[in-house]
């Protein structure tokens, strides 16, 4: 059944500059704000954009992103034409099908476009953080006559780590440069592309061979080709978490400027997330628990200020949690001190430990140890 628009989500980056909260997962896995995964958010707004046939393009490390979104069902997904559907690498007469960028991961999955005839392919990230009517752009894509749009935000810091782009009074795209070194505009790529199938089958064609990428391959072609591009503002909430200090960042805003994303509310654009089935957190009377995210399941009988608590963490007596985020499971003992610490799954801190630090640091077990070793 031919369908207007197919969503292709990439997932398969290896996200290297997470360090250790990749280790074993891929990016668009990663927890944020207590009970989400990165995921969540693309998965989120195709729903409420009634979007319902969705390739997730996937190559790390994709197991506990497979478990998490299942059919698809969390998010209405699970429907019987389209949905969802897992593209992993596979192996051909022509040899093993292994990514060499963004667009050879397209590239080399088209057949499943071409099954739904779309007039417009929709690709996307998995691992950004905002909220998105994707309708507004496939209408201003359609009112501009363009073969291209591309998603946008203006950049507040680091602008050298995104595509950055010159538009005329009209938006229409007259320059981009892949993460320069000297950007000439704040205007950045959101890594959201809407093409026309016929304009992106043509510029996938000229790059049959070697790594492809859109930001390096395909938009400076379209480009040079003169196709129609153009740039779709987006003045919302847009967070890329590529970055140990970006995701620390976002989960910090989340506790002080809960309003930016608005997840507390449902009417407009709610954002979905697997169930945990867990019991309501518990807070002891010992407990005393300011400004901060507590998620299900999770036990607090000692202090925390400021920080994200995810499910199924306990924190004992006497223990202290300021500025960090702990993800699900922990076990936090009597006496410890926690400063300015990403904890991971499933650690485990004895009795009296002391964790304070000038910059968001990773702990799991493997840490301690370490650092038990070096403290002997």
């Amino acid at each position: 059944m031919k369908k207007s628009v197919v969503a292709m989500v990439l997932v398969g980056g290896r996200g290297t500059r997470l360090k250790n909260i990749t280790k074993n997962t891929a990016k668009p896995a990663v927890l944020f704000g207590g009970k989400y995964k990165l995921i969540d958010f693309v998965l989120s707004n195709l729903s409420n954009s009634h979007i319902d046939t969705c390739g997730i393009v996937t190559q790390y490390e994709p197991l506990e992103l497979m478990n998490h979104i299942g059919l698809g069902s969390t998010w209405d997904l699970d429907v019987n034409n389209g949905g969802i559907s897992f593209l992993t690498p596979y192996t051909s007469m022509s040899g093993e099908k292994w990514q060499k960028g963004t667009a050879h991961a397209i590239e080399q999955h088209f057949k499943y476009i071409e099954q739904y005839d779309p007039d417009y392919v929709l690709i996307l990230g998995g691992d950004h953080i905002y909220k998105m009517n994707y309708n507004n752009l496939i209408k201003a894509h359609k009112s501009n006559n363009a073969e291209l749009t591309i998603g946008t935000f203006t950049v507040e810091s680091h602008p050298e780590r995104y595509g950055i782009l010159t538009v005329d009074d009209k938006s229409k795209i007259i320059g981009f440069e892949e993460k320069p070194n000297n950007p000439k505009s704040k205007l950045a790529s959101m890594g959201i592309y809407l093409f026309n199938t016929k304009t992106l089958k043509d510029l996938l064609n000229k790059h049959k061979d070697g790594d492809v990428d859109f930001g390096n391959d395909i938009i400076p072609l379209a480009i040079k080709q003169e196709k129609n591009i153009f740039a779709y503002i987006f003045d919302g909430y847009f967070r890329d978490v590529g970055t140990v200090e970006s995701l620390y960042k976002a989960n910090m805003e989340l506790i002080d400027n809960p309003q930016n994303l608005k997840l507390r509310e449902y009417k407009d654009l709610p954002i979905f997330s697997r169930s945990s089935n867990l019991p309501p957190h518990h807070i002891s009377a010992k407990a005393n628990v300011t400004n901060s995210i507590i998620s299900d399941g999770s036990l607090i009988i000692g202090t925390v200020y400021h920080s994200v608590i995810s499910s199924g963490v306990v924190i004992e007596y006497k223990a202290e949690v300021t500025d960090s985020i702990i993800h699900e499971n922990v076990k936090i003992k009597e006496g410890c001190t926690i400063n300015n610490c990403i904890v991971m799954k499933g650690t485990v801190l004895l009795p009296n430990t002391t964790l304070d630090f000038d910059e968001p640091t990773i702990v799991d077990n493997e840490f301690l140890w370490k650092l038990g070793d070096r403290d002997e």
